[in-house]
This record gives structure tokens, C-alpha cells and sequence, in this order.
């Protein structure tokens, strides 16, 4: 049956001001949101959530994924995704549209990712906060790229509404002055794949 979408949204901000200093290039967030009807509102505690998962994740990504491009073009450098269900769902609910790689490979397939797809997965009232982490494409460690596009639907999700939703960013962070993951891990005599230093 696949999805049954009732709005879509694209959100995109640029910053030319940061710090009381201009950016001179400016960095651009971009947001593309999916509201969907909760497939399994209303049906109790479902014990496999995988057949709606198949029905639904992929048209949410391949859809969410095109708004992103729309806007960004081949120019797309940070990405993350995040979803909030309503009141009358699980947070299980939220997670399984966008926890799967029936989503999250439109969407790494598209831009050529090489890293993880940074997220958030909460449940709220019509109008809470939606927060959208983001990070490098393709290096999980390139902290200039760590940034979070924050906002909010006033009218969802419903309680039997998920909101799905993809992130992206052109540039990194305005400022960007705090270094990256792997300075640090070279100061204090840490490796990459074992960044706590925890011994076998």
C-alpha cells in the first residue's frame, strides 16, 4: 500500500553572521520533511514491524532524498536524518522508518556516502522540537561538519503521525575553530578504532 504521506516540507537556512563576523561563504542547512500516518497506530504492541517497514521506508527515502538534492545539487557535504512519532505511538515506531537500510541507503546511495547517517529519534506533541544532526558525508571525524538544524511543525506530528526527515548541509559549521577528532586522538597517543583506549 505504501505510505500515506499528508504534507511534505523543505526547510533551508544559510548563515552570513556568526560570532559578529561575517562568514564568507555562507553556510547553507537544508531540511526535507515527510508527515506520515503511523502505520501501526491503533494496532496494539505489533510484534514485526518489518513488513510496513518495507512497504513504507523506501518511498520516504527515495522521496526525501529528491527534495534534499533539489536544493543541494552535487554540492552536498553533511547529512543526517531524524523522526518524531506522535503521542499515540512508540518511539519503536520512529525508529524503524528511518533505522533500516531501506531508508537510509536512498539517501547514501545517492551522494555517495561513506559514513554513518547521524540521528534523532523522539516522540512529542503537534509543534515539539524536530533536531536534525549532521556530519561529514564522508568523514565521520571531520568535526566542521558537526552541526544540528533545529525546528518545528506546528501542527505535527498528530498522534497517529510519524514525522520522517532527512538533513544536509553545504559547508561546514561557520568558524569552524575546535579542530578535528583525529588531533586529538594524536595528542593523547590514542588510536582511531580505539579511541577510549580500552585493553583487550
Amino acid at each position: 500500500m505504501g505510505p500515506q504521506i499528508r504534507r511534505t516540507l523543505v526547510h533551508v537556512q544559510k548563515t552570513f553572521e556568526e560570532g559578529g563576523r561575517v562568514v564568507e561563504t555562507p553556510t547553507t542547512l537544508v531540511a526535507a520533511l515527510a508527515i506520515v500516518k503511523n502505520p501501526w497506530f491503533g494496532h496494539g504492541f505489533v510484534e514485526n514491524l518489518r513488513d510496513e517497514i518495507r512497504d513504507s521506508a523506501p518511498v520516504i527515502g527515495k522521496l526525501l532524498t529528491e527534495m534534499i538534492l533539489d536544493q543541494t545539487g552535487d554540492a552536498l557535504e553533511g547529512y543526517g536524518k531524524a523522526s518524531v512519532v506522535g503521542m499515540g505511538g512508540e518511539i519503536e515506531h520512529a525508529q524503524a522508518l528511518t533505522h533500516t537500510l531501506w531508508f537510509g541507503n536512498q539517501y547514501r546511495d545517492a551522494v555517495n556516502a561513506k559514513s554513518y547517517l547521524a540521528f534523532t529519534n523522539t516522540r512529542g506533541a503537534a509543534g515539539c522540537p524536530l533536531m536534525i544532526p549532521l556530519m561529514d558525508k564522508d568523514d565521520g571525524g571531520r568535526r566542521s561538519h558537526y552541526q544540528t538544524i533545529h525546528m518545528n511543525v506546528p501542527d505535527a506530528p498528530a498522534d497517529d503521525e510519524i514525522i520522517v526527515a532527512l538533513g544536509a548541509s553545504i559547508g561546514g559549521h561557520p568558524h569552524h575553530r575546535i579542530g578535528n577528532r583525529y588531533i586529538d586522538l594524536e595528542e593523547m597517543g590514542r588510536d582511531v578504532d580505539n579511541p577510549a583506549g580500552v585493553e583487550a
